[in-house]
């Protein structure tokens, strides 16, 4: 796995060096663009594998000493990451039209700040949910 950890940051290098010197090709941008990402997607599944499927004597020691169940963990992980990206996009939306809002209306502060604090809700809820998976585990 640690391999895997090496050989993907220098994987998005090479492809971004690629990348740079076909520059005179703009119209290819979208076909390197879709490649890049999933050649990133396909080692972050490896690297997932790899996390999921790991030393079977690991997992059943940590199962023997009352150790967190991986699978709650990486769940965990994946609630906190949904949410935090989630949260980002709506506060992205929200925070530009607040902002265009209050240009023209500078009372409805308090309002834009409410829907602004809603959509930062979005990333709590993901934690709390991380918290009770490993709570469970």
């Amino acid at each position: 796995m640690l391999t895997w950890l090496i050989v993907l940051p220098v994987l998005v290098a090479v492809l971004g060096a690629v990348r740079l010197l076909r520059r005179r090709r703009t119209g290819h941008a979208f076909r390197w663009l879709l490649a890049t990402n999933l050649a990133l997607l396909g080692g972050a599944l490896v690297v997932l594998g790899a996390a999921l499927t790991g030393p079977a004597s690991a997992s059943t020691q940590a199962a023997a000493g009352g150790g967190a169940n991986g699978s709650a963990l990486i769940g965990a992980a994946i609630a906190v990451a949904g949410a935090s990206i989630g949260a980002a996009i709506a506060v992205a939306y929200t925070g530009a039209a607040a902002l265009a809002a209050l240009s023209e209306r500078p009372e409805i502060f308090g309002r834009a700040m409410v829907v602004v604090g809603l959509a930062e809700g979005i990333a709590v809820y993901g934690l709390v949910v991380a918290i009770l998976l490993i709570g469970k585990a």
